[in-house]
């Protein structure tokens, strides 16, 4: 009994050491310099000093209208969506550590690395880049990200 005791009191302290490490308390950032949410989610969530943003698609945040011109056009309103966000938790580009990339079309992936290196052009981010069948309101690209402090 004195065993199992001990450890649950091992196990509730590294818990809570954890909660005070990353801050403890999660924060919902909101901006209206990038599209609301068109699900039950958050535009991005801070948890000390990690921020988890959703993915983006190229919807203008002015009009709420959805842009649906070439790959690089919609990466580059998606990339400055993203960073909207960032900049809204008081961080930047500098921040992400992780981008989770989603295109349409993998024929576009060269296109949509000329302007995706524009916006990370020193110490880029680790990312995958997926083809997937379908997007929401089928636009060309959507992008996540994980920042850091």
């Amino acid at each position: 009994m004195r065993g199992l005791f001990g450890l649950w009191v091992m196990v509730a302290a590294a818990f809570f050491a954890q909660a005070a490490y990353c801050g403890g308390a999660r924060e919902i950032i909101a901006t209206p310099d990038a599209p609301k949410a068109i699900g039950p989610y958050s535009q991005a969530i801070k948890y000390g000093d990690l921020l988890f943003v959703s993915g983006q698609i190229p919807i203008d945040p002015k009009t709420g209208n959805l842009v649906t011109g070439p790959i690089e056009e919609q990466t580059k309103l998606v990339l400055e969506n993203l960073k909207a966000v960032v900049e809204a938790a008081g961080m930047t580009l500098k921040n992400v550590v992780k981008t989770s990339c989603f295109l349409k079309n993998m024929d576009d992936f060269a296109k949509f690395n000329e302007v995706y290196a524009t916006y990370f052009k020193e110490s880029p981010p680790a990312r995958e880049t997926v083809e997937v069948a379908r997007l929401p309101r089928n636009v060309l690209v959507e992008i996540s990200c994980i920042c850091g402090k």
